[in-house]
């Protein structure tokens, strides 16, 4: 078993850089427990939702009646990655040992998180988490300890993380709290010897240790013949190691601070990501075109390059065909504001515009019923110089068009009329970004969809594209990032959503003509 931290959910998949810090593994060579501990708590957040039926993600210690400690990258599992601010639908069971019962159950309200990966003083060694109850719980909080043990010094794991490797079993996910014994290593036995704010804790060969979601549970110590806590589990580890532990004595000026009111950090400016969904690795938006009506079953734009099955060919178009999965649409934060399933492929390409379209399983007026954001689909083209916005699921980019490319070639594709975005400007793409809506300025009609960047500098190969002008020349550079048209889209639907490649003037590829 590699030893490194599992994220928590269902959005693990998403290739962008939200910080996914590797957390560490469950308690490994350990036994269950024969007793609670009152201040141990399961973290259970509805979305994303772990991959398992208790819903535990992470271990969390409460430290005070309405204040609960846990890792960074636990409550970094909120849709934007901010380090400050209000969760949806998490909850933590503090005080039992079974993860699906007894103890009591509370609601989070608020999260501060004491470093994310963009955190120029760095996040190993900072992987650390408050949340916020929104009732207090009657159970006996735990302290932190009041120093960093010293090497050799015993030390008490805890968790409800997993027991083996096999994450689609079941029996992996114990709904017993487990425990087990082992000692504080040098820094040396974890294989980094230049961290000084972190604690290897664990068996040498790695048959005691922690493992996957138990993160941010605790490495405990004894002082004054009570528990206290000296480290929380951060990750990653080697195979057959020690797992890293962030030091907590060397924050609790922070974690004080919060907890007493004095040093409460603001909130963390949310930006609207309303009307984004996620695509397992792709994002997409719902659309409609100006004669859509609200018994219309939606469709859901994303890249032709991003669908389920086999890739369309160059010069062809997938058409009507099976689709499956779920989405969601998402609210201003990025929490799910309605979900739906896809139902069919109507359409794709990646020959002339790379686009893809899918028919859900609900209806416009049903989805905007829910409360979820509608968009339009333009029936004009982006022109050189036109502001835009990119709807990523986890954020919002100003972007522009710096120029509209004749052709746009990359591995055998060729896309026409590319916008290519300025350079600067907060527009700044990543992988796990294709699908993702280019809105116009009233950010309501969507104008184009985000595909590629050239990531390596290379010419016209796979995640390096070209630009070929109306003479044949072939211009290039590393960086460089586009989108595509959508509006030829609008000539091809027709009433009920339905596409009709025989539409006069349909120019997609495989459209027919009289």
């Amino acid at each position: 078993m590699r030893r490194q931290l599992l994220l928590l959910g269902a959005l693990c998949a998403l290739a962008v850089p939200l910080f996914t810090a590797v957390p560490a593994q469950a308690i490994v060579g350990g036994t269950e427990s024969t007793r609670a501990y009152s201040f141990m708590g399961s973290f259970q957040p509805s979305y994303p939702a772990p991959p398992r039926e208790d819903g535990h993600g992470c271990g969390v210690l409460l430290l005070a009646p309405q204040w609960v400690l846990t890792a960074s990258h636990c409550a970094g599992k909120n849709p934007t990655n901010a380090k400050v601010g209000v969760p949806q639908g998490w909850k933590v069971r503090i005080g039992s040992l079974d993860s699906t019962s007894g103890g009591e159950v509370a609601e989070v309200d608020h999260y501060y998180r004491l470093a994310t990966s963009n955190d120029e003083g760095g996040f190993w060694g900072r992987d650390l988490a408050l949340m916020h109850l929104a009732a207090p719980v009657e159970a006996e909080p735990v302290r932190i300890a009041r120093s960093t043990p010293a090497e050799g010094s015993p030390a008490r794991l805890l968790g409800w993380g997993m027991t083996c490797d096999d994450s689609d079993d079941p029996a992996c996910y114990p709904n017993r709290l487990h425990e087990a014994d082992t000692v504080v290593q040098p820094a040396s036995a974890c294989g980094i010897t230049d961290r000084t704010d972190e604690l290897c804790i664990g068996s040498r060969d790695g048959s005691v240790n922690a493992a996957n979601m138990d993160s941010g549970g605790p490495a405990l110590v004894r002082e004054d013949g009570e528990w206290a806590v000296a480290g929380v589990v951060s990750g990653p580890s080697g195979n057959d190691a020690p797992v890293w532990f962030t030091d907590a004595t060397l924050h609790t000026a922070w974690i004080d601070g919060i907890v007493d009111g004095t040093d409460v950090p603001a909130d963390d400016e949310i930006p609207d990501v309303e009307g984004a969904a996620y695509l397992g690795g792709c994002a997409g938006s719902v659309v409609r075109t100006a004669s859509s009506l609200p018994e219309d079953p939606a469709l859901m734009l994303t890249n032709g390059h991003c669908v389920q099955e086999e890739r369309p060919a160059p010069g062809s178009a997938l058409v009507d065909r099976p689709a499956d999965g779920e989405v969601h649409i998402g609210d201003p934060r990025g929490y799910p504001q309605a979900t739906a399933r896809l139902e069919r492929l109507v359409y794709a390409t990646m020959t002339g515009t790379d686009v893809a379209l899918y028919r859900l399983d609900t209806t416009y007026g049903q989805l905007e019923s829910e409360g979820a954001k509608v968009l339009e689909l333009a029936s004009e083209p982006v022109r050189s110089g036109d502001p835009l916005s990119m709807l990523v699921p986890y954020t919002r980019l100003g972007c522009s068009a710096e120029a509209v490319v004749p052709h746009l070639r990359e591995g055998g594709y060729e896309q026409d009329d590319a916008i290519r975005y300025a350079s600067g400007g907060g527009c700044d793409v990543f992988p796990g970004m294709s699908g993702s809506a280019l809105l116009a300025p009233d950010g309501s009609t969507v104008v184009g969809v985000h595909n590629t960047h050239n990531r390596d500098g290379e010419e016209c190969t796979d995640d390096n594209p070209c630009e070929v002008d109306g003479d044949g020349n072939v211009t290039f550079g590393q960086g460089r990032a586009y989108g595509q048209q959508v509006h030829m889209v609008t000539d091809c639907l027709t009433t009920g959503s339905e596409l009709d490649l025989a539409q006069p003037d349909c120019t997609l590829t495989g459209a027919s003509r009289p």
